[in-house]
C-alpha cells in the first residue's frame, strides 16, 4: 500500500509518501508545497491545489492520511488554515483516494509514544523508522509521520478485525 501523508498549511503544506508492505516501510518521497504570502487567498489556494495534485499524480498513492488541525489563536488564522485543509482533502478526493484523518496527539502517540511530543521528537522518530531519509523540512517530517501513523493504525485495525472474525468463527 502506498500512502501519502499530508500536513495542511496555507504557507507550507507538507507531504510525504511511503510504501507499506506488511511490516516493511519504505520512503518514497517527501516535500513541501509552498505559497507566496503576497498573493491573494484564492491564488494561494489554487497554487496549493495544483502542487498537491501534481504530487499525487507523480507518486500514485493508494490512500491519503491527513492531520486534523486545530488552532486556538485568532479566528482569521483558523479560517485560512481550514481553507488550506479543504484543499488537502479535495486533491486526494478528486484522485479517488480513501482519506483517513488523525488528530495531532494520535499521530504523536503512534509515532513517538507520547501524545504531546514536540516536532523535533516526531522528526527523530520518523528518521529512525525510515533510515537514510532526507527530510525536506519540518512540515514534510510531519507529513511522513502522518503517513506512518496511517500505516500502523491500518495494520492494527486489520489485526483487530481478524481477531473479531476468528472469535465469531470459533463460536
Amino acid at each position: 500500500m502506498r500512502i501519502i501523508g499530508i500536513d495542511p498549511g496555507l504557507r507550507k503544506l507538507g507531504w510525504g509518501v511511503v510504501n507499506f508492505d506488511g511490516s516493511v516501510l519504505h520512503h518514497v518521497a517527501n516535500g513541501i508545497c509552498k505559497t507566496n504570502n503576497l498573493q491573494d487567498l484564492p491564488s494561494r489556494l489554487l497554487e496549493l491545489y495544483l502542487q498537491l495534485k501534481e504530487v499525487i499524480s507523480s507518486h500514485s498513492p493508494d490512500c491519503a492520511a491527513i492531520e486534523n488541525t486545530f488552532v486556538n489563536k485568532d479566528f482569521a488564522g483558523a479560517l485560512k488554515l481550514g481553507q488550506a485543509r479543504g484543499i488537502a482533502l479535495l486533491a486526494p478526493a478528486e484522485a479517488g483516494l480513501r482519506i483517513a484523518e488523525y488528530a495531532p496527539n494520535v499521530i504523536k502517540k503512534t509515532i513517538v509514544g507520547f501524545g504531546h511530543a514536540d516536532k523535533s521528537q516526531l522528526e527523530v522518530m520518523v528518521k529512525m523508522q525510515l533510515p537514510g531519509v532526507k527530510i525536506e523540512g519540518t512540515d514534510a517530517a510531519d507529513a511522513l509521520g502522518i503517513a506512518l501513523c496511517h500505516a500502523y493504525q491500518n495494520k492494527f485495525k486489520s489485526r483487530l478485525e481478524a481477531a473479531v472474525l476468528r472469535q465469531k468463527v470459533d463460536k
